[in-house]
Protein backbone atom coordinates (compact mmCIF):
# COMPACT_ATOMS: atom_id res chain seq x y z
CA UNK A 1 0.00 0.00 0.00
CA UNK A 2 1.33 3.31 -1.04
CA UNK A 3 2.47 5.69 1.95
CA UNK A 4 0.79 8.35 1.98
CA UNK A 5 2.47 12.10 1.47
CA UNK A 6 1.57 15.66 1.81
CA UNK A 7 3.22 17.88 -0.91
CA UNK A 8 5.01 21.22 0.69
CA UNK A 9 5.64 23.97 -1.76
CA UNK A 10 8.46 25.68 -0.60
CA UNK A 11 9.47 25.92 2.98
CA UNK A 12 10.63 28.71 5.22
CA UNK A 13 14.17 29.85 6.01
CA UNK A 14 13.01 31.57 9.88
CA UNK A 15 9.20 31.01 9.95
CA UNK A 16 6.78 27.83 10.01
CA UNK A 17 8.20 25.53 7.21
CA UNK A 18 9.64 23.07 9.68
CA UNK A 19 6.52 23.10 11.76
CA UNK A 20 4.75 21.95 8.95
CA UNK A 21 7.11 18.94 8.39
CA UNK A 22 6.99 17.99 12.03
CA UNK A 23 3.10 18.30 12.10
CA UNK A 24 3.27 15.96 8.54
CA UNK A 25 5.09 13.48 10.35
CA UNK A 26 3.26 13.12 13.82
CA UNK A 27 -0.34 12.71 11.33
CA UNK A 28 1.75 9.71 9.97
CA UNK A 29 2.53 11.28 6.27
CA UNK A 30 5.56 11.16 4.34
CA UNK A 31 6.54 14.79 3.84
CA UNK A 32 7.89 15.77 0.55
CA UNK A 33 9.54 19.30 -0.01
CA UNK A 34 9.07 20.88 -3.55
CA UNK A 35 11.54 23.80 -4.04
CA UNK A 36 13.46 25.77 -6.12
CA UNK A 37 16.40 25.32 -4.14
CA UNK A 38 15.81 23.16 -1.17
CA UNK A 39 18.99 23.51 0.35
CA UNK A 40 17.92 26.96 1.48
CA UNK A 41 16.32 25.02 4.40
CA UNK A 42 18.71 23.86 6.86
CA UNK A 43 15.69 21.56 8.26
CA UNK A 44 15.20 19.44 5.25
CA UNK A 45 18.59 17.84 6.38
CA UNK A 46 18.33 17.25 10.27
CA UNK A 47 14.61 16.28 9.61
CA UNK A 48 15.59 13.22 7.01
CA UNK A 49 12.61 14.38 5.23
CA UNK A 50 12.52 14.36 0.93
CA UNK A 51 13.17 17.56 -1.08
CA UNK A 52 12.77 17.52 -4.64
CA UNK A 53 14.15 20.31 -6.81
CA UNK A 54 11.62 21.74 -9.03
CA UNK A 55 10.71 25.18 -10.45
CA UNK A 56 8.15 26.26 -8.09
CA UNK A 57 7.02 29.56 -10.40
CA UNK A 58 6.23 26.78 -13.10
CA UNK A 59 3.19 25.50 -12.26
CA UNK A 60 3.47 22.49 -15.38
CA UNK A 61 6.48 21.92 -14.04
CA UNK A 62 4.78 20.94 -10.47
CA UNK A 63 2.14 19.44 -12.10
CA UNK A 64 4.29 16.76 -13.82
CA UNK A 65 5.94 16.59 -10.85
CA UNK A 66 3.30 15.72 -8.49
CA UNK A 67 1.77 13.37 -11.52
CA UNK A 68 5.31 11.41 -11.25
CA UNK A 69 4.85 11.56 -7.56
CA UNK A 70 1.58 10.14 -7.33
CA UNK A 71 3.56 6.74 -8.73
CA UNK A 72 4.78 6.06 -5.75
CA UNK A 73 2.54 7.40 -2.90
CA UNK A 74 -0.72 8.26 -2.13
CA UNK A 75 -0.60 11.91 -2.38
CA UNK A 76 -3.80 13.04 -0.01
CA UNK A 77 -2.99 16.52 0.57
CA UNK A 78 -0.39 19.58 -1.14
CA UNK A 79 -0.22 22.97 0.62
CA UNK A 80 2.24 25.57 1.74
CA UNK A 81 3.86 27.72 4.58
CA UNK A 82 4.51 30.71 2.29
CA UNK A 83 1.98 33.58 0.47
CA UNK A 84 4.16 34.14 -2.72
CA UNK A 85 3.06 30.08 -3.61
CA UNK A 86 0.05 30.09 -1.57
CA UNK A 87 -2.24 30.48 -4.84
CA UNK A 88 -0.96 27.91 -7.01
CA UNK A 89 -1.42 25.63 -4.29
CA UNK A 90 -4.96 26.51 -4.46
CA UNK A 91 -4.38 25.47 -7.80
CA UNK A 92 -2.55 22.44 -8.08
CA UNK A 93 -5.20 21.48 -5.51
CA UNK A 94 -8.19 21.89 -8.02
CA UNK A 95 -6.05 20.57 -10.58
CA UNK A 96 -6.05 17.09 -8.52
CA UNK A 97 -8.78 17.78 -6.91
CA UNK A 98 -7.72 17.74 -3.35
CA UNK A 99 -8.88 20.81 -0.54
CA UNK A 100 -7.30 23.66 -0.43
CA UNK A 101 -7.92 27.42 -0.87
CA UNK A 102 -9.58 29.16 -3.49
CA UNK A 103 -6.80 30.54 -5.95
CA UNK A 104 -8.27 33.75 -7.08
CA UNK A 105 -9.02 34.55 -3.92
CA UNK A 106 -6.24 34.17 -2.58
CA UNK A 107 -4.22 36.05 -5.70
CA UNK A 108 -6.88 39.20 -4.92
CA UNK A 109 -5.87 39.18 -0.96
CA UNK A 110 -1.58 39.14 -1.81
CA UNK A 111 -2.42 42.09 -4.03
CA UNK A 112 -2.35 44.65 -1.43
CA UNK A 113 -4.10 47.37 -3.68
CA UNK A 114 -6.62 44.91 -4.84
CA UNK A 115 -7.52 44.23 -1.30
CA UNK A 116 -7.70 47.57 -0.58
CA UNK A 117 -10.46 48.19 -2.97
CA UNK A 118 -12.75 45.29 -1.97
CA UNK A 119 -12.15 45.83 1.65
CA UNK A 120 -13.24 49.36 0.63
CA UNK A 121 -16.20 48.50 -1.26
CA UNK A 122 -17.48 46.22 1.64
CA UNK A 123 -17.36 49.06 3.88
CA UNK A 124 -14.36 47.56 6.34
CA UNK A 125 -12.35 50.35 7.89
CA UNK A 126 -9.48 50.81 6.57
CA UNK A 127 -6.07 53.08 6.03
CA UNK A 128 -6.85 56.12 3.46
CA UNK A 129 -4.30 54.95 0.28
CA UNK A 130 -2.96 55.86 -3.33
CA UNK A 131 -1.49 53.69 -5.82
CA UNK A 132 1.75 55.21 -7.40
CA UNK A 133 4.19 54.20 -10.40
CA UNK A 134 6.57 56.69 -9.86
CA UNK A 135 7.97 59.14 -7.64
CA UNK A 136 5.93 62.22 -8.81
CA UNK A 137 2.94 60.28 -8.33
CA UNK A 138 4.46 59.14 -4.50
CA UNK A 139 4.91 62.97 -3.60
CA UNK A 140 1.30 63.53 -5.06
CA UNK A 141 -0.38 60.99 -3.11
CA UNK A 142 1.29 61.41 0.12
CA UNK A 143 0.18 65.25 -0.19
CA UNK A 144 -3.17 63.97 -0.34
CA UNK A 145 -2.94 61.79 2.47
CA UNK A 146 -1.30 63.67 4.84
CA UNK A 147 2.20 63.20 6.65
CA UNK A 148 3.15 61.11 8.01
CA UNK A 149 2.68 58.42 5.60
CA UNK A 150 3.33 54.81 4.80
CA UNK A 151 5.09 53.54 1.76
CA UNK A 152 5.02 49.68 1.14
CA UNK A 153 5.36 47.25 -2.19
CA UNK A 154 1.78 46.31 -2.99
CA UNK A 155 2.97 42.64 -3.25
CA UNK A 156 5.22 41.44 -0.83
CA UNK A 157 5.28 40.19 2.92
CA UNK A 158 7.52 40.42 5.92
CA UNK A 159 6.92 44.27 6.23
CA UNK A 160 9.99 44.01 3.31
CA UNK A 161 10.13 47.61 1.75
CA UNK A 162 7.56 48.70 4.40
CA UNK A 163 8.53 52.36 5.86
CA UNK A 164 6.73 55.00 7.94
CA UNK A 165 7.98 58.61 6.00
CA UNK A 166 7.17 61.88 8.48
CA UNK A 167 8.99 64.03 6.06
CA UNK A 168 9.23 64.90 2.42
CA UNK A 169 12.72 64.01 2.00
CA UNK A 170 11.90 60.66 4.05
CA UNK A 171 9.34 59.90 1.41
CA UNK A 172 11.81 61.06 -1.59
CA UNK A 173 14.81 58.56 -0.20
CA UNK A 174 12.46 55.57 0.44
CA UNK A 175 10.73 55.79 -3.16
CA UNK A 176 14.43 56.05 -4.45
CA UNK A 177 14.91 52.73 -2.59
CA UNK A 178 12.20 50.73 -4.13
CA UNK A 179 12.05 52.30 -7.31
CA UNK A 180 16.15 52.56 -7.62
CA UNK A 181 16.87 48.66 -7.90
CA UNK A 182 17.90 47.79 -3.86
CA UNK A 183 14.41 46.32 -3.79
CA UNK A 184 13.25 42.76 -5.30
CA UNK A 185 9.97 43.08 -6.83
CA UNK A 186 8.13 40.19 -7.26
CA UNK A 187 6.09 41.92 -10.34
CA UNK A 188 6.18 45.27 -11.73
CA UNK A 189 6.85 48.02 -9.22
CA UNK A 190 3.96 49.55 -7.46
CA UNK A 191 3.91 51.18 -4.25
CA UNK A 192 1.27 51.59 -1.96
CA UNK A 193 0.89 54.96 -0.16
CA UNK A 194 -0.87 54.88 2.69
CA UNK A 195 -2.23 57.07 6.05
CA UNK A 196 -0.38 56.07 9.19
CA UNK A 197 -3.03 54.32 10.97
CA UNK A 198 -1.76 54.90 14.74
CA UNK A 199 -2.89 52.91 18.12
CA UNK A 200 -2.57 49.53 19.27
CA UNK A 201 -1.71 46.46 16.89
CA UNK A 202 -3.68 43.34 17.41
CA UNK A 203 -3.34 40.16 15.21
CA UNK A 204 -6.75 38.33 14.49
CA UNK A 205 -5.85 34.39 14.62
CA UNK A 206 -8.45 32.84 12.30
CA UNK A 207 -8.76 29.14 10.98
CA UNK A 208 -11.74 28.94 8.32
CA UNK A 209 -14.62 31.02 9.82
CA UNK A 210 -13.37 30.84 12.99
CA UNK A 211 -11.54 33.56 15.23
CA UNK A 212 -9.71 31.03 16.87
CA UNK A 213 -7.87 34.37 19.35
CA UNK A 214 -6.56 37.79 19.11
CA UNK A 215 -2.61 38.22 19.55
CA UNK A 216 -1.57 41.95 20.85
CA UNK A 217 1.68 42.75 19.09
CA UNK A 218 4.04 45.99 19.31
CA UNK A 219 7.15 46.75 16.61
CA UNK A 220 10.32 47.99 17.17
CA UNK A 221 11.37 51.51 16.75
CA UNK A 222 10.30 52.97 13.64
CA UNK A 223 10.64 54.34 11.18
CA UNK A 224 10.36 50.27 10.14
CA UNK A 225 8.07 47.63 11.47
CA UNK A 226 10.11 44.75 12.83
CA UNK A 227 7.98 42.99 15.29
CA UNK A 228 9.29 43.26 19.16
CA UNK A 229 6.91 40.81 20.35
CA UNK A 230 3.19 39.59 21.08
CA UNK A 231 1.29 38.61 23.98
CA UNK A 232 -1.73 35.49 23.20
CA UNK A 233 -4.57 36.35 23.77
CA UNK A 234 -4.30 39.90 23.99
CA UNK A 235 -5.47 41.66 27.10
CA UNK A 236 -9.06 43.17 25.79
CA UNK A 237 -12.74 43.70 27.37
CA UNK A 238 -15.21 41.23 25.76
CA UNK A 239 -16.61 44.60 23.53
CA UNK A 240 -12.87 45.26 22.07
CA UNK A 241 -13.04 41.53 21.41
CA UNK A 242 -15.93 41.25 19.74
CA UNK A 243 -15.15 44.53 17.29
CA UNK A 244 -11.76 43.22 16.33
CA UNK A 245 -13.59 39.83 15.40
CA UNK A 246 -16.56 41.21 13.65
CA UNK A 247 -14.66 43.31 11.61
CA UNK A 248 -11.93 40.47 10.74
CA UNK A 249 -14.81 38.35 9.63
CA UNK A 250 -16.38 40.88 7.21
CA UNK A 251 -12.96 41.36 5.36
CA UNK A 252 -13.48 37.11 5.16
CA UNK A 253 -16.42 37.74 3.35
CA UNK A 254 -15.18 40.84 1.23
CA UNK A 255 -12.14 38.81 -0.04
CA UNK A 256 -13.93 35.77 -0.50
CA UNK A 257 -11.71 33.53 1.81
CA UNK A 258 -12.46 31.72 4.90
CA UNK A 259 -10.88 27.89 3.92
CA UNK A 260 -7.80 27.54 5.93
CA UNK A 261 -5.44 29.91 8.23
CA UNK A 262 -5.99 33.76 7.43
CA UNK A 263 -4.36 36.61 10.01
CA UNK A 264 -5.52 39.83 10.16
CA UNK A 265 -3.43 42.85 11.36
CA UNK A 266 -5.45 45.70 12.86
CA UNK A 267 -4.68 48.68 14.58
CA UNK A 268 -7.15 50.52 17.33
CA UNK A 269 -7.29 54.09 15.89
CA UNK A 270 -9.52 56.91 17.12
CA UNK A 271 -12.30 55.26 15.23
CA UNK A 272 -11.95 51.66 16.73
CA UNK A 273 -10.33 49.01 14.61
CA UNK A 274 -8.57 49.71 11.16
CA UNK A 275 -7.42 46.69 8.79
CA UNK A 276 -3.89 47.08 8.11
CA UNK A 277 -3.80 43.92 6.23
CA UNK A 278 -5.38 40.67 5.64
CA UNK A 279 -2.65 37.63 5.29
CA UNK A 280 -4.12 34.17 3.91
CA UNK A 281 -1.66 32.21 5.77
CA UNK A 282 -0.83 31.01 8.99
CA UNK A 283 1.13 34.17 11.20
CA UNK A 284 5.47 33.44 11.02
CA UNK A 285 6.79 32.14 14.17
CA UNK A 286 6.02 32.25 17.28
CA UNK A 287 2.56 33.09 16.57
CA UNK A 288 1.36 29.87 16.17
CA UNK A 289 3.65 28.30 19.03
CA UNK A 290 1.91 31.22 21.19
CA UNK A 291 -1.56 29.64 20.63
CA UNK A 292 -0.72 26.25 21.02
CA UNK A 293 0.42 27.06 24.53
CA UNK A 294 -2.17 29.27 25.48
CA UNK A 295 -5.31 27.00 24.13
CA UNK A 296 -3.12 23.85 23.51
CA UNK A 297 -4.45 24.51 19.53
CA UNK A 298 -1.88 23.26 16.80
CA UNK A 299 -2.92 25.55 14.05
CA UNK A 300 -0.26 24.02 11.53
CA UNK A 301 -1.55 20.42 12.54
CA UNK A 302 -5.30 21.42 12.22
CA UNK A 303 -4.06 23.01 8.61
CA UNK A 304 -2.94 20.20 7.28
CA UNK A 305 -5.79 18.26 8.48
CA UNK A 306 -8.31 20.27 6.24
CA UNK A 307 -5.78 20.47 3.16
CA UNK A 308 -5.54 16.52 3.60
CA UNK A 309 -9.81 16.38 3.73
CA UNK A 310 -9.53 14.77 7.97
CA UNK A 311 -11.58 16.72 10.46
CA UNK A 312 -9.86 18.70 12.28
CA UNK A 313 -10.78 19.89 16.13
CA UNK A 314 -10.14 23.60 17.01
CA UNK A 315 -11.38 23.08 20.55
CA UNK A 316 -9.61 25.10 23.37
CA UNK A 317 -7.98 22.54 25.93
CA UNK A 318 -6.91 24.98 28.43
CA UNK A 319 -6.56 28.62 28.69
CA UNK A 320 -3.25 30.04 29.61
CA UNK A 321 -1.58 33.58 28.28
CA UNK A 322 1.83 33.18 26.39
CA UNK A 323 4.41 36.08 25.78
CA UNK A 324 6.99 36.15 22.74
CA UNK A 325 10.29 38.53 22.82
CA UNK A 326 11.90 38.82 19.24
CA UNK A 327 15.64 39.02 19.51
CA UNK A 328 16.79 42.28 17.14
CA UNK A 329 20.13 43.20 16.75
CA UNK A 330 20.83 47.57 17.42
CA UNK A 331 23.54 47.73 14.85
CA UNK A 332 25.57 46.05 11.59
CA UNK A 333 28.70 44.51 11.80
CA UNK A 334 30.05 41.23 12.85
CA UNK A 335 28.70 39.10 15.43
CA UNK A 336 31.10 38.44 18.20
CA UNK A 337 29.49 36.31 20.61
CA UNK A 338 26.05 35.36 21.46
CA UNK A 339 25.01 33.78 24.96
CA UNK A 340 22.51 32.95 27.98
CA UNK A 341 20.13 31.06 25.87
CA UNK A 342 20.53 27.48 27.79
CA UNK A 343 19.99 29.51 31.02
CA UNK A 344 16.73 31.88 29.56
CA UNK A 345 15.84 27.95 28.47
CA UNK A 346 16.19 27.03 32.07
CA UNK A 347 13.85 29.09 33.51
CA UNK A 348 10.65 28.26 34.36
CA UNK A 349 7.38 28.81 32.39
CA UNK A 350 10.02 29.51 29.20
CA UNK A 351 8.96 27.50 26.78
CA UNK A 352 11.22 27.74 23.85
CA UNK A 353 14.38 30.04 23.24
CA UNK A 354 15.57 29.84 19.37
CA UNK A 355 18.41 31.74 17.79
CA UNK A 356 19.05 31.94 14.44
CA UNK A 357 22.08 33.13 14.06
CA UNK A 358 26.04 32.26 14.97
CA UNK A 359 29.22 33.61 15.89
CA UNK A 360 30.91 35.45 13.28
CA UNK A 361 28.20 36.06 11.28
CA UNK A 362 27.70 39.12 9.52
CA UNK A 363 24.56 41.08 10.34
CA UNK A 364 23.10 43.54 7.97
CA UNK A 365 20.17 44.67 9.14
CA UNK A 366 16.89 45.09 6.84
CA UNK A 367 14.23 46.38 8.66
CA UNK A 368 12.17 43.58 8.03
CA UNK A 369 11.50 39.79 9.09
CA UNK A 370 14.80 39.30 8.21
CA UNK A 371 16.41 41.11 11.24
CA UNK A 372 15.25 38.60 13.42
CA UNK A 373 17.88 36.77 15.01
CA UNK A 374 16.20 34.65 17.75
CA UNK A 375 13.23 34.48 19.98
CA UNK A 376 12.06 33.42 23.50
CA UNK A 377 8.70 32.17 24.24
CA UNK A 378 7.25 32.59 27.83
CA UNK A 379 3.78 30.98 29.01
CA UNK A 380 1.51 30.81 32.36
CA UNK A 381 -1.68 30.78 33.88
CA UNK A 382 -1.87 34.28 34.30
CA UNK A 383 -0.68 37.75 32.13
CA UNK A 384 1.77 39.08 34.83
CA UNK A 385 3.65 36.16 35.47
CA UNK A 386 4.14 35.25 31.90
CA UNK A 387 5.13 38.77 31.65
CA UNK A 388 7.72 38.56 34.33
CA UNK A 389 9.10 34.93 33.18
CA UNK A 390 9.78 36.43 29.53
CA UNK A 391 11.69 39.47 30.45
CA UNK A 392 13.79 37.38 33.38
CA UNK A 393 14.98 34.96 30.21
CA UNK A 394 15.64 37.76 27.72
CA UNK A 395 17.92 39.81 30.85
CA UNK A 396 19.87 36.74 30.48
CA UNK A 397 20.71 36.89 26.66
CA UNK A 398 23.47 39.03 25.47
CA UNK A 399 25.25 39.34 21.94
CA UNK A 400 28.53 41.72 21.12
CA UNK A 401 28.93 43.01 17.36
CA UNK A 402 31.86 44.83 16.33
CA UNK A 403 30.70 47.49 13.87
CA UNK A 404 31.54 47.53 10.53
CA UNK A 405 34.66 49.35 9.73
CA UNK A 406 33.36 53.30 8.77
CA UNK A 407 34.52 54.88 5.63
CA UNK A 408 38.09 56.56 5.67
CA UNK A 409 39.37 53.44 8.19
CA UNK A 410 42.01 51.43 6.69
CA UNK A 411 39.46 48.31 6.05
CA UNK A 412 36.95 50.60 4.04
CA UNK A 413 37.47 48.72 0.98
CA UNK A 414 36.91 45.52 2.67
CA UNK A 415 32.79 47.06 3.87
CA UNK A 416 31.27 46.50 0.58
CA UNK A 417 32.04 42.90 0.40
CA UNK A 418 31.12 42.14 4.23
CA UNK A 419 28.23 44.02 3.60
CA UNK A 420 27.21 41.48 0.27
CA UNK A 421 28.14 38.48 2.47
CA UNK A 422 26.28 39.37 5.17
CA UNK A 423 23.12 39.49 2.46
CA UNK A 424 23.77 36.02 2.11
CA UNK A 425 24.08 35.02 5.58
CA UNK A 426 21.10 36.24 7.11
CA UNK A 427 19.10 35.41 3.45
CA UNK A 428 19.96 31.75 3.70
CA UNK A 429 19.06 31.00 7.08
Amino acid sequence: MAKRALILVEGSITGNGLLYVQAAMRLGLQPITLSTDPTRYDYLGAESTEAIRVDTDNLDALIRECSRLREAFDIVGITSSLENVYATVGTLCQHFDLPGPNPTSIERCCNKFVQRQLLAQAGVPIPAYRLAANATEVESSAAEIGLPVILKPAVGSGSSGVRLCRTVSEIAEHTTYLLGGKHTWPSSPRILVEEFAQGGHYIAQIMGNEVIGITAAEFHRPPHFVFRGGIFPAPLTDEEHERIADVSLSCLRALGLGWGPTNIEIRWAKRGPVVIEVNPRLPGTPDPQMVQLAYGIDLTTEHIKLATGDGWNLRRRHSHTAAARILVPDRDGILDWIDGDTRAAAVPGVAQVKLNIEPKTPIVRKGDYRDCIGYVIATSPSLARTEAILQRAVDLISWSITPFPTLGEEEQSASPHLSARADVALGNR
